[in-house]
């Protein structure tokens, strides 16, 4: 189990990293492993983000041990064992080892153990099994993670209708690793067991299906994944509304112009250009105000070319440029467009002799309008534009 080692990746070198292993470990007993994600995208090269370990220290064992080598900690989830280590280079979890006790699909009791197979065969998928030995960066495999990870497969651990139904989470976990580390064709089991088990997902909250499906919506190209989604019956129960075919042009035009991947933009993508439907459904996924905004401004798809600039001077460039790119539309009128600032003030108005209050900012309107509808014209045009409106007013100054 321990013949595959890990490179010397940087961040195994970090100075705090080893003191945090000498506090939790000071007789070099193996009391504490890297686990999960740092392991494996170590092993596959990817630049490691978060750092996580695991130990069978209990939290009160670690807290002491931590604040008696003076390492500030944070009990972020003692209920499931996880204390998180303030260190210089990042916050680092760690987790006490665990076996599940019981769970209803969403959620997990836990009891602390002293068997790191015990907390590998707890974990959902194989790949994210995989420990490694902060001393001699000796990895630990106990259901076969290495062998998938080279063959880049991706497999539950044990039975997989028995993982999905410990928190159906997982079904989206699996589509979501699926898109980011496997290779096709996937496994046939894990992709029966997600596709039978899909009604299961009505039961999780709408964050947890939100934020994966904006993760696996960030990734690269997830749109072989989504359309697989929808063949088996999966995306239909997270999302009935979505059309797989919009994504596949949306990431060619992403890569054709280098703009890089934006889950709400791909969100907007997959439904119908209907913005009242858009802001419905981000309502339902329980998104931010000002995602659901902006999922709303981009739904309505495609524009006319010129209108453009006075959409991203309206809502902004973000919003006007995923309209462009979801509509298939030429980037052209926002490449090297700098968003111009209105050049009229109120002052300006006040001092052609007109009283401050409403009728102020009515002009102010008006100029504006016919200032965009113009195509941002010099300063000197608005006060063309301002003298035009001055003419016009049938009202006393």
């Amino acid at each position: 189990m321990a013949d595959t080692h890990l490179p010397g990746a940087l961040w195994t070198q970090r100075a705090d990293l080893a003191a945090l292993v000498a506090a939790l470990d000071p007789a070099g007993a193996g009391l504490v492993r890297y686990v999960g994600g740092a392991v494996r995208d170590t092993l596959l090269g990817i630049a490691v983000k978060d750092i996580d370990m695991a130990t069978p220290l209990e939290p009160p064992a670690v807290i002491e041990q931590l604040a008696a080598a003076g390492i500030r900690s944070v009990p972020t989830g003692l209920a499931h064992g996880t204390v998180t280590a303030l260190l210089a280079g990042g916050p680092v979890e760690i987790t006490t080892l665990r076996r599940d006790v019981s769970t209803d699909g969403r959620h997990a009791t836990v009891a602390f153990s002293q068997s790191w197979q015990e907390d590998a065969a707890r974990r959902d998928f194989t790949i994210n099994a995989l420990y490694a030995d902060p001393r001699d960066l000796a990895v630990h495999d106990y259901f076969g993670g290495l062998a998938d990870l080279d063959a880049r497969r991706l497999r539950f651990i044990g039975d997989a209708e028995q993982r999905i139904r410990e928190d159906y989470l997982r079904i989206l976990r699996y589509f979501r690793f699926q898109a980011r580390f496997g290779s096709l064709p996937a496994d046939p089991v894990a992709e029966a067991a997600c596709s039978a088990l899909a009604p299961g997902l009505k039961g999780l909250s709408r964050e947890r299906i939100a934020s994966e499906l904006l993760l696996l919506l960030a990734l690269p190209d997830p749109a072989p994944t989504v359309a697989r989604m929808a063949d088996l019956g999966v995306l239909a129960v997270i999302l009935p509304e979505a059309d797989p075919a919009t994504l596949p042009p949306l990431i060619a035009a992403e890569a054709a112009h280098g703009i890089a991947p934006a889950p709400l933009r791909r969100l907007a993508a997959l439904l119908p250009a209907d913005p009242p439907l858009a802001e419905q459904i981000a309502a339902r996924l329980r998104l931010s105000i000002a995602q659901r905004k902006h999922l709303a401004l981009v739904a309505a798809r495609t524009i006319p070319e010129e209108a453009a600039r006075p959409l991203a001077y309206r809502v902004g460039r973000e919003a006007a440029l995923d309209r462009l790119l979801i509509g298939g539309a030429s980037m052209a009128p926002l490449q090297g467009w700098d968003i111009p600032q209105f050049p009229l003030k109120g002052g300006m108005i006040v001092a052609r002799g007109v009283s401050a209050g409403p009728e102020v900012a009515r002009l102010l309107r008006a100029v504006e309008a016919r200032w965009v509808a113009e195509g941002f014209p010099d300063e000197a045009r608005v006060m063309v534009l301002l003298d035009a409106e001055l003419a016009g007013r049938s009202d006393p100054v």
